[in-house]
């Protein structure tokens, strides 16, 4: 992970955001909404340049903050993002609203691993992003790699979680817990013998997937 003062000195090099995201941003951190951190989703965005993605489904859209970032960065891509939460989802699509790239995305209502027949509809995808409950990653990656095209890649975030994933001790059992679980969802992943993995010490960590060869 990167020491403070680097992490600020990049933060500081990256471009201002427009004020639509900017304000996004603070609602953010105002009302403690976990969003992306800003060095590790300038990497993701510069994958999915490099990659060429056309359709992208996101697995987490809290407030609709990474989503809007990836179909300004692809203005030609198309994100299915799903939410479960209510609140979130309801000031994601108010967010979107006001964006002039509201056209590029689709909202779906409700929880992940619970709403496959819909998300399958929009596929296949190109990218797949997973960024919602760390404790169920293993059974996102299962059920939405399904839909992943041949040349398909599946980035996950908060691999790494505020680096306490080689920490020994940790006073919280709640943490601990989350901890292990991502721990040992790091492990599966960098164990699958279908699929090259790499783990990006940016952001809160992030893992970047990339099936080998050609499906079976």
């Amino acid at each position: 992970m990167l020491n403070i003062k680097l992490h600020s000195y990049i933060e500081d090099l990256i471009s201002e955001r427009n004020p639509l995201l900017t304000e996004m941003e603070t609602y953010a951190r105002d009302h403690k909404v976990p969003i992306m951190e800003l060095v590790g989703l300038e990497t993701m965005l510069q994958i999915l340049r490099i990659h060429r993605s056309k359709r992208i489904l996101e697995v987490g859209t809290a407030i609709g903050y990474s989503a809007l970032r990836m179909a300004e960065a692809l203005t030609d891509a198309h994100i299915v993002t799903v939410e479960r939460d209510v609140e979130r989802f309801q000031l994601a699509t108010d967010f979107i609203k006001r964006s002039k790239h509201k056209e590029q995305l689709t909202l779906i209502h409700g929880d992940a691993l619970e709403v496959e027949d819909l998300v399958a509809r929009h596929g296949p995808y190109d990218t797949i992003f997973i960024d919602a409950a760390k404790g169920q990653y293993k059974k996102f990656f299962e059920i939405y790699a399904n839909y992943l095209a041949e040349d398909g890649i599946i980035i996950t975030d908060n691999v790494l979680f505020k680096g306490l994933v080689c920490e020994s001790e940790i006073e919280s059992k709640r943490t601990r817990n989350l901890v292990k679980k991502i721990d040992d969802f790091n492990h599966w992943l960098m164990g699958l013998p279908d699929y090259d993995s790499v783990i990006l010490p940016v952001g809160d960590g992030v893992a970047l997937s990339k099936r080998r060869g050609e499906r079976k």
